[in-house]
């Protein structure tokens, strides 16, 4: 069977098609015949992790460290990217009663990668759904990553009917999935993202978008319950005329400047808190996040498609200004 390697970091050059074996599932895994897999923040990062510095990593430097000891330090230990699917089930083990031949699924591999191929084995038990009703594979492919997390951290805040909420760095997929949510709980939402990404986001249901290369939100005398910062870009000083008494700074992404201040907001009595949280994925989010697919609260949009030999060129257009998702069909 075909799939996109890389033995190197470095540029979108070094994903090559190869012929690999096809695996054959053990008693309590299913195969799945993949149809979709978007290209994600997370696989051009790990394609060239090599040149990404403690300084440049968005976490604090103890977990590059780990990262690094995962991914590998000279070459990648996980030849094969791609974090989530969608495709449908080929065979399934003696063990494995959730599913069975022919069901539409769609999955979340997360770190273990692997998902740039034909077929794909998954635990029966795992981080795997029956594909929304309502939603065709290659978008289904771009929903668990992004909607697992932004569930998760969303829930540290308890949004509530009426709230103002702003997410800085909208477009991504867990900025464009915490949209989304927020919107879903009731909160009145604005998104942050660069100009080519505006109609985007407003095509995702933003009640308001800022493009931050010509507005600096922090600067419009607007305040919110909660900003949502995804990428760790803004500071709290930076943003405290723009939360209210009693706000809330999220971070998705953080150092360790960032924890010492949920600490101090933590200990200090802080009316205004700084959140750092990582985000712990569990099967049953998904089984959620399809309900909420299938009730209209999540959806996505596509930007462009492009076969799996073409990986390179998708990572290639990923990086160079996309409008929504970047999706490799099979």
């Amino acid at each position: 069977m075909k799939a996109i390697t890389y033995t190197e970091y470095g540029s979108p050059d070094v994903l090559h098609v190869t012929e690999i074996e096809k695996p054959t599932p053990n008693d309590n895994e299913v195969l799945i015949k993949i149809q979709a897999v978007p290209v994600n923040f997370g696989d051009t990062l790990a394609r060239d992790f090599k040149s990404v510095s403690m300084r440049e990593f968005n976490m604090p430097s103890f977990l590059w460290l780990i990262a690094r000891a995962s991914m590998g330090f000279s070459k990648p230990k996980n030849p094969i990217l791609g974090s989530e699917f969608a495709g449908e089930i080929e065979a399934v083990g003696q063990d494995v009663t959730r599913f069975k031949v022919g069901d539409p699924v769609f999955g979340y591999r997360g770190q273990n990668m692997g998902c740039y191929t034909e077929y794909l084995c998954m635990p029966g038990d795992g981080m795997l759904e029956t594909k929304p009703a309502n939603m065709p594979a290659d978008e289904a492919a771009t929903i668990p990553y992004g909607a697992l997390t932004a569930l998760n951290l969303l829930k540290k805040v308890n949004i509530q009917p009426g709230q103002k909420v702003l997410i800085n760095g909208a477009s991504g997929g867990i900025g464009s999935a915490a949209l989304q949510l927020a919107r879903h709980y009731g909160a009145e939402v604005t998104g942050v993202c660069s100009t080519a990404r505006v109609e985007f986001v407003k095509a995702l249901g933003a009640d308001h978008v800022i493009d931050y290369t010509q507005e600096d939100f922090t600067q419009n005398d607007q305040t919110y319950d909660l900003i949502f910062d995804i990428l760790g870009k803004l500071s709290l000083s930076k943003c405290r005329k723009s939360l209210t008494p009693n706000g809330r700074l999220l971070y998705a992404s953080f150092k360790m400047k960032q924890l010492f201040q949920m600490l101090w907001t933590s200990i200090a009595g802080r009316s205004q808190k700084v959140i750092c949280a990582l985000s712990m994925e569990k099967p049953e989010d998904l089984t959620v996040i399809k309900g909420l697919v299938e009730e209209g609260a999540i959806t996505t949009v596509i930007d462009k498609h492009y076969p799996l030999e073409q990986a390179a060129a998708a990572h290639r257009y990923y990086a160079n200004g996309k409008k929504g998702h970047v999706v490799l069909t099979v």
